[in-house]
């Protein structure tokens, strides 16, 4: 059982767990939060969780090139 949960936490966004980092809070009360915040408000909760997630993809690959683009 733990190797799948390590599985999908890799393979996920990782939004939950840099949230939790970063407000020193337990990664599976933020998970349960976006959960029933997602049943009781119809999903809108789940278009801040995309959102976060491509700002941290975003910020992942802009950290990945260090390299300046130089321009001919």
């Amino acid at each position: 059982m733990e190797k799948l949960k390590i599985f999908f936490e890799d393979r996920a966004f990782g939004v939950c767990s840099k949230l939790g980092e970063r407000l020193n809070f337990p990664i599976d009360s933020i998970r349960l939060f976006f959960i029933y915040t997602s049943f009781i408000t119809l999903g809108s909760p789940v278009i801040i969780y995309v959102v976060m997630a491509m700002m941290l993809k975003v910020r992942k690959y802009f950290r990945k090139s260090n390299n300046p683009i130089l321009f001919d």
